[in-house]
């Protein structure tokens, strides 16, 4: 064989095996249960969670009802994503784990939720919804995203005067499964 031939023969090679070996990293692992129960996202939300709930003390009643509201986009209060919704349902099932009674929004015909929104709570629905369940606070939240992470703020408020009892500020990191999260905004597109 001619030395030409050669050098293009080896360095096609090279060029496939650099190719493979490119699309090998690019490509995302398949989980698995034990990879997936391992993901510390939900530990983060039932942290922050915790943190709420340390703070309040005994200044809530465990009896009476909390209402979570759908933690929103900083920037446009009235849009949410599967962040957003799956973080509401963290806080959510940590309250309700440490003996909290929750009011779930979703089964009640009374409030009025946006077709696909959640349970958005503005601050001039909080006084009207938590009056009518009774609730004594409602949690709310708000999330923004960097370049490379999200910054995530929740704060526990008294509906009767607004006042925050409990607040906690945490960061995701802007990984693949918090990116899928997010692609998923309502009225937007990524």
């Amino acid at each position: 064989m001619n030395k030409r031939y050669i050098s293009l023969l080896a360095a096609f090679t090279l060029g496939l095996a650099g190719c493979a070996d490119q699309s090998t990293k690019s490509a995302d692992p398949v989980e698995t249960y034990e990879s997936a129960a391992a993901n510390p996202f939900i530990a983060t939300n039932y942290k922050a969670a915790d943190a709420l709930i340390a703070q309040l003390g005994r200044s809530l009643s465990p009896a009476q009802p909390l209402i979570v509201a759908t933690v929103v986009d900083i920037n446009n209060l009235d849009k949410s994503s599967a962040l957003g919704r799956t973080v509401s349902e963290h806080v959510s099932a940590q309250f309700t784990r440490k003996g909290y009674s929750l009011v779930e929004l979703k089964l009640r015909n009374s409030v009025y939720m946006k077709r696909t929104q959640g349970e958005l709570m503005l601050s001039r629905e909080i006084k009207d919804v938590a009056q009518s369940y009774n609730a004594q606070a409602v949690i709310v939240g708000t999330y923004s995203e960097s370049s490379n992470l999200v910054f995530s703020n929740l704060k526990v408020v008294r509906p009767d005067d607004n006042v925050i009892l409990a607040v906690q500020d945490y960061v995701l990191p802007l990984d693949k499964t918090i990116r899928s999260l997010l692609a998923s905004r309502w009225g937007t597109s990524q």
